[in-house]
């Protein structure tokens, strides 16, 4: 059953559904948007779904490129019991330690700059200039700054440490702690270029109020800017742990090959020694199966705390 709804003169009174509220026009508005979005979703399904189908179905095989066995499920089970398979989870573990110090590093320099402090101007070209080169060039060069008789051995001798000779990329643990440092460096630039657009689009009256009753800097960061920073912050903490998923392989490439041992080796890198290095493209398959799900959740994650923030 419908009803009229009242309308000014001249204009064409609209259906109303008294059970669901929802008028005729609405309604075929809706129908019209799924119609138009029909073609993109088609699309999206053709490059996206497809290849994700038959890397699901790649993965539960023992497949070398040219030849296929059927393993089924098992092919998981068989994964998850390896220990070289969480050896590498762990390495990834121990690198999300990082994306703390590559979030508030870049936040309190943003914060900074935004106090327009001498020279700000030649700081914010110094801290975007690692937004600029490749993650080949980064690793590079940190292969010869962490390198024994580096410029690391060199600072430390400059301050009477000269006895210590650091040369990280030999341990394999030490090893993992410079390609933490080169990732949270090479974030930095990034993560502050977020942090200045976010703070540009906030009300400045607030922290001139908080600045007339006389907050510091710190107070007016902790109590004004960050909380109005908020889905930045989500932003730039989401971006930084996809990155250190997703982004590290040139960095390991150059910087480790992914040791020594297993020392250095991402998931991400896990899946090229399999595939590409040994041949075994259906572990590979199965790897990256296991990659796309880690991104999944942290992206469902994310949509999760945005909406709450909304």
């Amino acid at each position: 059953m419908t009803t009229q709804t009242a309308t000014p003169l001249g204009k064409k009174p609209r259906l109303m559904n008294k059970r669901s509220g929802i008028s005729a026009l609405e309604r075929e508005r809706a129908r019209t948007g799924r119609v138009m979005i029909l073609p993109a979703a088609i699309l999206v399904i053709a490059v996206l779904g497809v290849p994700i189908g038959q890397a699901i179905y790649r993965s539960m095989e023992q497949w070398d490129g040219l030849t296929a066995t059927w393993i089924g499920p098992s092919a998981y089970t068989h994964a998850f019991s390896d220990p070289t398979f969480w050896r590498v989870m762990e390495n990834n573990a121990l690198l999300l330690l990082a994306v703390p110090f590559a979030v508030l590093i870049p936040l309190g320099i943003a914060f900074l700059l935004n106090e327009k402090v001498p020279g700000w101007k030649v700081f914010r070209s110094i801290y975007f200039m690692p937004t600029a080169i490749s993650w080949v060039v980064i690793g590079m060069v940190a292969l010869r700054f962490f390198a024994q008789a580096g410029p690391l051995d060199s600072i430390f001798s400059a301050f009477g440490l000269g006895f210590i000779h650091p040369n990280l990329l030999s341990n394999q643990h030490q090893a993992l702690l410079a390609v933490g440092i080169t990732f949270v460096w090479s974030m930095v630039g990034t993560n502050t270029i977020i942090f200045l657009t976010g703070i540009a689009t906030l009300d400045p009256s607030l922290s001139e109020a908080a600045q007339v009753d006389g907050t510091n800097a710190w107070q007016r960061l902790i109590h004004i800017t960050m909380p109005q920073l908020r889905r930045f912050i989500l932003f730039s903490s989401t971006l930084t742990m996809i990155s250190a998923f997703t982004a590290l392989f040139s960095l390991i490439f150059v910087m480790t090959g992914g040791g020594p041992g297993y020392g250095t080796t991402t998931l991400e890198f896990f899946i090229y020694q399999n595939a590409f290095g040994q041949g075994q493209f259906g572990y590979g398959a199965l790897l990256g199966i296991v990659l796309f799900v880690i991104m999944a959740v942290v992206g469902l994650i994310q949509l999760r705390l945005l909406r709450v923030d909304d």
